[in-house]
């Protein structure tokens, strides 16, 4: 009993790891954890995360791959912290105060370059999960270039909710800009990861046999991004009175929207 749980315990481990979200943990970390006061602390979690991530999987995965984000990670958060042990007071500030966009931006160029060069930075960890046969197949690529493309935009979403909280506000831990939108952002993106490709294997399964299960309907994508809007609005009463009637809003609608969207789903 014990082997078979320790089996399934690696391979669950195993799982987690092949998943290309993990490759994107510590972006998104730091994207949360940055502001005034909080730079080196941010990078430094955002660091030790990128690390650990890669010795889990050399060790559980032993045949793993090294992989383009794995890389990107350790780079970028290694040179961070050189440069916030070694910048000015001024230089600093700027950083607590824009890294968060730096690091959102970052992630929108290696999304989209990853496209604009035909290896979309999903299918090395797609790759990991599915028999070889199909590494070639249109539904495997076009799969994996649609979920990039997802999250380029949802890191374009955090880059601009972000900047504007910074620039236009001058508000780097606005609730909305600094939290709320980029916080959906973020969950958007994972939820359309786990979502998309069973609609792809519904339909494909569906084509090839003439009958099979259903696809996963929309509602089943919306519904943990309505469940997000009663902590939400929560957050709004508890940080924000000055809108306190939108918290009360969200958080209705947050209920109303889970319950009609469950029994769709």
């Amino acid at each position: 009993m014990r082997t078979e749980a320790n089996g399934t315990g690696a391979r669950t481990v195993s799982g987690f790891l092949e998943n290309p979200v993990v490759g994107m943990a510590p972006w998104i970390v730091f994207s949360l954890l940055v502001g005034p006061g909080r730079f080196e602390i941010a990078v430094g979690i955002a660091l030790a995360t990128a690390v650990t991530l890669i010795a889990l999987s050399r060790v559980v995965n032993r045949g793993s791959t090294w992989k383009l984000l794995e890389l990107a990670d350790v780079v970028f958060f290694a040179a961070l912290a050189v440069v916030g042990a070694t910048a000015s007071q001024g230089t600093l500030r700027w950083l607590e105060t824009y890294a968060g966009e730096v690091a959102n931006v970052t992630l929108v160029v290696i999304a989209f370059g990853s496209l604009a060069v035909g290896l979309p930075f999903t299918l090395q960890y797609a790759r990991e999960q599915v028999d070889p046969a199909l590494w070639h197949t249109p539904a495997f690529l076009r799969t994996n270039y649609v979920i990039t493309a997802v999250w380029g935009l949802a890191f374009l979403v955090a880059a601009l909710a972000g900047a504007y909280g910074d620039l236009v506000l001058r508000n780097p831990n606005n609730i909305w800009t600094g939290w709320i939108i980029q916080i959906l952002a973020i969950v958007a993106a994972l939820r359309f990861t786990a979502w998309y490709p069973e609609v792809v294997r519904a339909r494909a399964t569906r084509e090839a046999a003439g009958q099979g299960p259903e696809p996963p309907r929309t509602a089943g994508l919306l519904l943990p991004l309505a469940g997000l809007l009663v902590p939400i609005g929560i957050a709004v009463l508890v940080f924000d009175d000055s809108v306190w009637w939108l918290g009360a809003a969200l958080i209705v609608a947050g209920g109303l929207l889970t319950k009609a969207l469950k029994s769709r789903a």
